[in-house]
């Protein structure tokens, strides 16, 4: 067996065997594969395609090409996952709860890139927080207090790290199978035997479309099937903004006001969605609506914000700032955004808000850019909502006063205003 004949085989659309995916995986990961022959390897998978099986063994490939974590030892694991969005904040909110629920939380989260946010950077905000503990430490803090976020662990799916970076230099970032074998290799790596998938559709996701939705929802739950592990699809819409804010302190400000209650309306849709799941897989209850008014029992109780406190402590955060949101400083600079026009909000564009907000400096087009923790922009009105002409619409925050004027360029094409009144649409699309 050697690579240029798998290579040959793909090229001419047959299917490869798990042998010869595992030849592939194994040897790349160690390097006897240079990035040339892979790159022409995922390239012809790219233009040709995976069956089911195909799919499968890659993502099950990547998943043991590194630490595979056991977590049978908590019970029923349930992991929930974003494919990602602008101001998604969802696991900040929800992960509490349901660890104040019973549910073990043990949650490896990543880095914000591009236009997309990331939960380990947000958290990180608060002053102390270690997302850097050893697996021993993660373990525990599991046992103890029932949650433990992290960012994920050196050895974990290593062949998708070098694969997710080389499609991103051949420019073969949206292939549904190579996506959903990216995403589904980390979560069997993670240990979950459970997964609820918040797959993000519209202009501030990778998914811009319902229909590529439903299909990576699809080939993600065929997979989970396959491999073992039972897997609910929610698609969430990601058209605009989530919640009011975006940028790193500006969400943990809304996180911690959301867990007190005080919770913007589609990001408390979302939460009730995706949490009554995690409650039906984990076998807390098969009455969704039930769920729901278990979730909003746990907010009302303080129980989710206690839950937030032991988290943020446990792992070396200062709760001080969690007590106080005041202390969580925004940027000195700020600018506000109107219009000179009357009207309803009919759109604001998710993915120009995303670029607005890692242009003022929250978050990073290279993965070695240093993120302003302060910068980023809260809205004070959403979609549908009426605006008198000159009232503001959004405040931008920034350390950086040169980038101001550039910014309110950037963002006044990503947010049009209607004569006519603009229905609020659902946030959840579909539910696989």
């Amino acid at each position: 067996m050697n690579i240029v004949e798998i290579i040959e085989k793909k090229k001419q659309k047959k299917e490869l065997s798990k042998e010869e995916i595992d030849f592939f995986i194994n040897n790349y990961t160690i390097s006897k594969i240079p990035d040339y022959q892979a790159a022409a390897l995922i390239m012809a998978i790219y233009l040709n395609g995976m069956t089911k099986q195909e799919i499968t063994d890659f993502t099950i490939s990547m998943a043991h090409s590194g630490d595979v974590l056991d977590l049978s030892d908590f019970g029923n694991v349930v992991d929930k996952h974003s494919t990602g969005g602008v101001g998604d904040k969802i696991t900040l909110i929800l992960m509490p709860i349901m660890a104040a629920l019973g549910i073990p939380v043990a949650k490896m989260s990543g880095r914000g890139l591009g236009f997309t946010g990331g939960t380990a950077d947000k958290i990180e905000s608060i002053p102390g927080y270690r997302t850097d503990l050893s697996e021993d430490e993660f373990r525990n803090n599991v046992k103890e207090i029932g949650i433990s976020l992290i960012t994920q662990t050196a050895n974990l799916a290593p062949a998708d790290k070098k694969i997710y970076a080389l499609r991103d230099t051949i420019s073969c970032t949206d292939s549904i199978p190579l996506i959903a074998s990216s995403i589904m290799s980390k979560k069997i790596a993670a240990g979950a035997n459970k997964i609820v998938l918040d797959v993000t559709c519209g202009s501030g996701a990778f998914m811009k479309t319902k229909e590529d939705a439903i299909e990576l929802s699809k080939t993600m739950k065929e997979i989970g099937e396959l491999s073992g592990k039972e897997v609910t699809c929610i698609i969430t819409k990601m058209d605009e903004p989530l919640g009011k804010t975006v940028g790193n302190k500006l969400e943990i400000i809304e996180t911690i006001e959301a867990l007190k209650g005080n919770m913007e309306e589609d990001i408390k849709e979302v939460v009730l969605t995706l949490g009554s799941y995690i409650l039906k897989l984990a076998g807390k209850g098969e009455n969704i609506q039930e769920n729901k008014n278990s979730i909003l029992e746990c907010i009302a109780s303080g129980n989710a914000y206690k839950k937030f406190i032991q988290l943020i402590e446990k792992q070396g955060g200062d709760i001080s700032y969690v007590e106080d949101i005041q202390k969580l400083n925004k940027a000195k600079e700020m600018l506000n955004i109107t219009k000179n026009i009357s009207g309803y909000i009919k759109k604001i564009d998710a993915e120009t808000i995303g670029k607005v907000a890692c242009f003022l400096g929250a978050g990073r087009n290279k993965k070695e850019d240093k993120i302003d923790m302060e910068a980023g922009i809260v809205f004070n009105k959403k979609v549908g909502d009426y605006i008198e002409k000159e009232e503001i619409i959004a405040i931008l925050y920034t350390n950086d006063i040169d980038k101001l004027k550039e910014a309110k360029q950037m963002i006044d094409g990503a947010i049009e205003i209607s004569n006519n009144p603009i229905e609020k649409e659902n946030m959840i699309l579909e539910i696989i």
